[in-house]
């Protein structure tokens, strides 16, 4: 079960061009509602951004949301945990749950999931938050992360779920975040 005392959010390479290629950008809303909700609870957040000199940088809304709030590393490897320097930012949080979204599902989300997990780090999956360019590969992608032990959920879930009541100081403000 996900709690607020133990959980990150890992975003990965939400960014210009990759959002471009996508068919429709209901992600972009799940990724910024997501982003909110965490930053009301006051969940760290970690962003990649793959080889942002091609790709572009995180999508604006995405950033207008997050604010300084987030730590941002530029990454070449498929899998963040590659990066040293990512890997490293995620274990000084101390936290051992990362509820991860991004682009490309089945490529940089897989992998950095499968290492997180590799690493003994409980794994969740935004899955309404992910995409992939295909949506055979978007379904590949996550249902060979369900195989392996990680979580699949969605935004919604993952909210009311650290929230755990409607008694939480926060909750009115990230309910409104549900449309």
């Amino acid at each position: 079960m996900l709690n607020i005392e133990n959980s990150i959010l890992l975003i990965i390479d939400i960014q210009e061009r990759l959002v471009g290629m996508l068919q429709k950008d209901s992600i972009v809303e799940k990724a910024c509602n997501l982003a909110n909700g965490t930053k009301i609870l006051g969940i760290n957040t970690i962003v990649t951004e793959q080889y942002p000199k091609g790709l572009g940088a995180t999508i604006l809304p995405l950033k207008e949301v997050i604010a300084q709030d987030a730590q941002y590393f530029e990454k070449t490897t498929f899998s963040a945990l590659d990066e040293k320097n990512i890997f490293e930012a995620i274990k000084q949080t101390g936290k051992k749950h990362v509820i991860i979204c991004g682009i490309e599902a089945h490529i940089c989300v897989y992998q950095t999931a499968m290492a997180l997990k590799n690493q003994g780090y409980e794994v969740s999956l935004v899955a309404d938050a992910s995409a992939s360019r295909n949506k055979y590969e978007f379904k590949t992608g996550v249902e060979l992360m369900r195989q392996n032990g990680i979580n699949i959920t969605c935004v919604e879930i993952v909210l009311f779920e650290l929230l755990k009541s409607s008694k939480h100081q926060n909750f009115k403000e990230v309910q409104a975040l549900i449309k």
